[in-house]
């Protein structure tokens, strides 16, 4: 087939503008899914994209445009040498492998953050090779020699660039394999409440619509498959209908909540791309806006609905490319000028033929993915483990690197062990790299005020033990009080501090549960005395001494405990004896004085 060669050139740029789609799928995809899992998100759209470029061309290609059997599979084109002699035909495979790639892509950001890398990847070989190519040949086939020999397409079904062809193929691929795999862990609350994860880039995907946008110019206008008077109403069309599909999600959340929703913004903007897609070169300004406007209230209400039935699609896709594209998919009938459409057919009859089309991509895409996929999993496991996912993709499947996931593993291994020497990673130049820095001068500070306070500890002169003020076990005991008490510290840990007490009460055959009950009233009464008290302590070799006991209480974050100063006070009360004895004698002495004095006296007088 000659074609003019500036119809070849229009469709090589518009085949350069859907590939720009794919940067948008990317920027779109990673800024609304976590940090942690963007380098997956990011792979993955490369690589469907390269897997469905070549398995295209090795047999989808040949599925949906070669000579067709009775209208249902193509039969020639497998493996395609595009030479010199057919220009045409390498534009016309370079426009529609990006519109595969496209349909693809859709998948990536609904299953993001808990589907194994592999596992998408043979998903990927069976979309771009069975269910887009063959739906595709139904509706499309012929195409490139302006003839309808699909069955479906030869009934009069209309989808001028893919409302359905390809976003719905990419919408019920995508809510096929959501129902397999499940939500994501912490999506939906126990008690079915739907749980907001924000997406690590907002900026990022905002800048993915405007990339889609700009695709969209050559995803509607290359359909023309030439560059005619049509191309521009095409265009103008699909533009206004992306801006009234913003309209409608950001006036129904300023009368719902209030504000300007992010993500009803953005995916509203995509519904109206995606709903004037199958009919923007028969439809009329107004009705594009319509169009447009509706589509992005019905990815709205998509979204609720599925948030309702927990179902966890992490981008909107279902919503935007599956609800929109059905809705598109019907616009045609409903507002499509008849006489373009070209199909002879009345507008009830087309309206019934474009729903029949909806019906039959969802039997043949809906469910033999779901059939697929279902059968996929019970061999190959889709979903990554509950580990992997807290983990996140970017580690669990490719190894990568994180300094903030670093920084949190340090943190929560010093949290289990109470090792604070450890310090984290520092990344130059970024911003988990300052936090680390701060964090890691932080600990050293806390590190230093830790050594002086255990030096004070270690040095002191008096016992000084810390235990549990449930149980009284003993957490900590200093060198000053292994001379004390006579025992060493790792036999003393977790022992009960009754061990070391006695009272007329407790002895050496009284057991724990008893000695317990009668030591925590007198450990709460020191306590709130704050003032020393005296008790009977016993040593390692069952010897007993005088010892003052002062208690402080204190607490962590999950338990409460006790720290004790222990002084042995055998010698103070020796002393304090001694001098009491000095004392009884000196006042022994002067009262046998005072005696022999007075005697002395009586004997002068008389």
């Amino acid at each position: 087939m000659d074609k003019p060669v500036i119809d070849i050139l229009w469709v090589i740029v518009s085949a350069g503008l859907v590939f720009m789609m794919q940067a948008g799928f990317l920027c779109l995809e990673t800024g609304l899914t976590r940090s942690k899992n963007n380098i997956n998100v990011a792979l993955k759209n490369l690589a469907d994209f390269g897997f469905s470029t070549l398995v295209f061309w090795v047999f989808g290609f040949a599925f949906m445009f070669g000579v067709t059997r009775s209208g249902w599979i193509g039969t020639t084109a497998f493996m395609t040498d595009f030479g010199q002699e057919d220009v045409w035909a390498g534009a016309f495979f370079l426009f529609q492998v990006m519109f595969c790639g496209t349909a693809v892509t859709i998948l990536s950001g609904a299953v993001a953050e808990r589907l194994h890398f592999f596992a998408y990847l043979i998903i990927t070989i069976f979309i771009s090779g069975v269910t887009y190519p063959i739906f595709g040949h139904w509706a499309w086939n012929g195409l490139n020699h302006e003839a309808a020999t699909g069955w479906l397409g030869a009934m009069g079904f209309v989808d001028f660039a893919g409302s359905t062809v390809v976003h719905s193929v990419g919408g019920w691929t995508a809510l096929a394999l959501l129902l397999v795999i499940g939500a994501r862990e912490g999506r939906f609350t126990a008690d079915g409440k739907a749980h907001k994860i924000t997406g690590a880039d907002i900026p990022l995907a905002t800048l993915g619509i405007l990339l889609l946008y700009i695709g969209w110019i050559g995803f509607n206008g290359g359909s023309e498959l030439e560059l005619n008077e049509q191309v521009a109403r095409i265009i103008a069309n699909t533009l206004i209908a992306g801006a009234a599909g913003m309209l409608g999600p950001l006036t129904l959340g300023l009368f719902t909540h209030g504000r300007a929703e992010v993500s009803g913004i953005m995916n509203g903007t995509l519904a109206g791309l995606v709903s004037i897609t199958a009919g923007c070169f028969a439809v009329s300004t107004g009705a594009a806006v319509f169009i447009g406007f509706i589509g992005g209230l019905l990815m709205q209400f998509c979204t609720k609905a599925l948030e309702r039935l927990k179902i966890d699609d992490a981008v909107g896709a279902v919503p935007v490319h599956l609800a929109a594209g059905i809705w598109g998919t019907l616009a045609v009938g409903i507002f499509g000028n008849p006489e373009i459409l070209g199909t002879g057919l009345s507008r009830g009859q087309q309206i019934m033929v474009q729903g029949l089309g909806i019906l039959v991509c969802f039997a043949w895409v809906f469910l033999l993915t779901y059939l697929f996929v279902y059968i996929l999993n019970r061999f190959l496991p889709l979903r990554i483990s509950a580990a992997d996912e807290r983990l996140g993709l970017n580690i669990s499947e490719h190894g990568s690197t994180d300094p903030l996931l670093e920084l949190i593993t340090v943190m929560e291994h010093q949290i289990q062990t109470g090792e604070i020497h450890l310090r984290v990673p520092v990344e130059p130049f970024t911003e988990a790299g300052r936090i680390a820095e701060y964090y890691n001068r932080l600990m050293q500070s806390l590190e230093d005020a830790v050594a002086r306070t255990q030096a004070i500890v270690q040095q002191a002169m008096d016992g000084i033990i810390t235990f549990s003020k449930q149980d009284l076990a003993i957490a900590s005991f200093n060198p000053a009080a292994e001379v004390i008490f006579g025992y060493e510290q790792k036999a003393m840990l977790g022992q009960p501090i009754t061990k070391l007490l006695r009272t007329n009460y407790v002895s050496e055959t009284t057991d724990n549960r008893k000695a317990e009950r009668v030591f925590k009233p007198i450990l709460e009464e020191a306590i709130s005395i704050n003032y020393p008290m005296e008790l009977i302590g016993r040593r390692a070799d069952g010897s007993r001494f005088p010892l003052e006991l002062s208690i402080t209480a204190a607490s962590e974050t999950n338990e409460a405990f006790y720290i004790g100063t222990f002084r042995d006070i055998t010698e103070r009360n020796r002393a304090r004896e001694q001098l009491e004895q000095a004392r009884d004698i000196a006042e022994s002495a002067n009262r046998a004085k005072s005696s022999f004095l007075a005697n002395m006296s009586h004997e002068l007088r008389t």
